[in-house]
């Protein structure tokens, strides 16, 4: 066979293959992945939090806390009544906030130091501000701690929800 049949019998050389591939590659890229329970392909998420009751309104005055595990037994969570109004609370004067007690540095527990209105963790002292959303104020962790989400149905305070990934876990979903 000539030079001339071989290269139309073979015409994609290996210099015209890596251009063509690397195109399609960055075509590829730019565009937006769908995942299978993307609502642009119609269906539904597969995994949704549970709804769990934390506390009867009737029942939480100024500076109460109550400590309860969202979304599972691993997951170490505390209620808290400000004195007052917290971003992304709930209730009349929006006071009512929980979040992850597990600081995002180590793992370690915060706690509630009323007399600061800081979360502060005793290992490394990371401080997290309740008021503004869990924001992290000073310290060794690299973000705030997750806040979970809360809902008022009646005199139910319920958790729907958990904003941002608590620490140890590859997912928030049990």
């Amino acid at each position: 066979m000539s030079n001339e049949s071989k290269r139309t019998r073979h015409a994609l050389n290996r210099r015209d293959f890596l251009k063509v591939s690397s195109g399609c590659m960055a075509g590829v890229a730019g565009v937006p992945m769908l995942s299978v329970s993307s609502p642009a392909l119609g269906a539904t998420p597969t995994s949704a939090y549970p709804v769990m009751e934390v506390a009867r309104l009737s029942e939480l005055k100024p500076g109460t806390t109550i400590p309860f595990a969202y979304p599972g037994p691993s997951s170490p969570a505390l209620l808290m009544r400000l004195p007052e109004a917290a971003r992304d609370g709930v209730g009349k004067d929006s006071t009512i906030v929980a979040f992850s007690i597990l600081c995002t540095h180590k793992g370690c527990p915060v706690s509630y130091k009323a007399e600061q209105g800081m979360l502060i963790c005793p290992c490394h002292w990371s401080t997290f501000d309740p008021a503004k959303g869990g924001d992290l104020i000073i310290g060794q962790a690299s973000s705030s701690l997750p806040r979970i989400e809360l809902r008022i149905e009646g005199d139910k305070v319920q958790a729907v929800g958990v904003e941002g990934l608590i620490y140890g876990h590859h997912t928030n979903i049990l």
